[in-house]
């Protein structure tokens, strides 16, 4: 929909009752049981399973740490809600409530799990947009115990039995955390080690640290503006800019959008310094596997070019045959001539707002290059003209 997209940050903690967890096991042909994924517009992993025989839409979501269902799924799978079981869950951008019902089954790929329970919480708005009617969140407590080989080139991934190696690749350190189960990781920012970080596949960014953690890099030259994300709990503000002094186990990774965030918040209540996102791990086939201690990273070779920068400054949605701001970056060209968050487009250059045969937004012209003038007619009729520039 948008040339520079917001991202959708499913990352959440569960507070659980203490409570004994079903295992899943793998069957015997684990291996031959690849699991096809679509890669969705928030760059989420979107798959097909079942809990309690009926089907669900789900995201893989390696920042979860128990799997949640949406409400309307818990009733049209009969599931029960534990009255008395009611918690909360730490969330980006605040917290949220969180109930619990006891299930039958859950099964995908070689994975199956008799009894257990799954969380089950208002799943965001912005989701149904984002990546679909999404049913399941399913997260770190379905497949800890086993390897997790997402093969980005071919979209499908598999869970292994621990310790195996599918795949030659640059071994990354990779824990479980105490407690929570999370998957964490490192990186080094220039000469600066980035940890421990939340490797969450619920973050359709790249990689996302902390404010503190950013100045102890003093990564020289970087040129940083504004943007926003939408978390579970409501929206984030960030710093933004675009780097190429990140690498993973000494694997650089190439120019990458590094959003900075606050020093408190998601990440000082998970105990993190940041997250690696998908945008950053489908430019590899990934194999996590902290039982083993180990991430293993091989270059996906149909992985996407260096990020789009804005030129324009305007993060946008589609607003019923208008583009509404919703958030003025930076030190823009959009920022110096005065635009405002929630100011309604209703033409570009002389042309009316309206969605392409694909249901998207044309929005590119956001992107193109420094020194285009773009006409843009708000809704009350007033026209700007926009002189498009690099700023970050």
């Amino acid at each position: 929909m948008r040339a520079v997209l917001l991202r959708l940050i499913l990352a959440l903690l569960l507070c659980a009752p203490a409570i004994a967890r079903a295992q899943g096991t793998l069957s015997a042909d684990a291996e031959a049981r690849w699991v096809p994924f679509t890669l969705t517009a928030a760059n989420h992993l979107r798959f097909v399973m079942t809990i309690d025989g009926v089907p669900a839409q789900a995201l893989l979501d390696t920042g979860l740490n128990h799997s949640a269902v949406s409400r309307d799924f818990a009733r049209r799978a009969k599931l029960t809600i534990d009255p008395q079981g009611a918690a909360s869950g730490v969330a980006l951008g605040g917290s949220i409530r969180v109930d619990w019902a006891a299930t039958k089954a859950v099964s995908f790929g070689a994975l199956s799990r008799s009894g257990g329970r799954v969380a089950v919480i208002d799943l965001p708005k912005l989701l149904a947009s984002a990546s679909g009617d999404a049913d399941v969140l399913v997260g770190t407590d379905l497949f800890s115990p086993h390897a997790l080989d997402i093969d980005f080139a071919n979209r499908r991934f598999r869970l292994l039995p621990s310790g195996r190696m599918p795949f030659a690749g640059t071994r990354v350190p990779m824990t479980l955390q105490s407690g929570s189960g999370l998957y964490l990781t490192q990186a080094a920012l220039g000469r600066t080690r980035i940890r421990p970080l939340l490797v969450d596949t619920g973050d359709g960014g790249a990689l996302s640290i902390a404010r503190g953690q950013w100045r102890a890099a003093a990564i020289k030259g970087a040129r940083v503006t504004s943007t926003i994300a939408y978390g579970a709990g409501g929206v984030v503000d960030a710093g933004l800019t675009v780097t190429d002094a990140v690498s993973l186990g000494g694997l650089k990774t190439g120019p990458i959008e590094l959003r900075i965030e606050a020093d408190g918040g998601f990440s000082k209540q998970v105990r993190v310094g940041g997250r690696v996102g998908t945008g950053l791990l489908l430019r590899y086939r990934v194999l996590l596997d902290p039982g083993a201690g180990q991430m293993l990273l091989s270059p996906n070779p149909d992985a996407p070019p260096a990020p789009l920068k804005s030129t324009s400054g305007l993060l946008l949605g589609y607003d019923r045959a208008r583009l509404r701001v919703l958030h003025v970056m930076a030190g823009s060209p959009a920022a110096k001539a005065g635009w405002k968050a929630d100011e309604l487009i209703c033409q570009v250059d002389g042309q009316a707002v309206a969605l392409t045969p694909d249901g998207g937004v044309d929005v590119r012209w956001g992107t193109d290059a420094p020194g285009r003038v773009v006409r843009l007619t708000l809704c009350d009729g007033a026209t700007r003209t926009l002189t498009l520039a690099n700023f970050y």
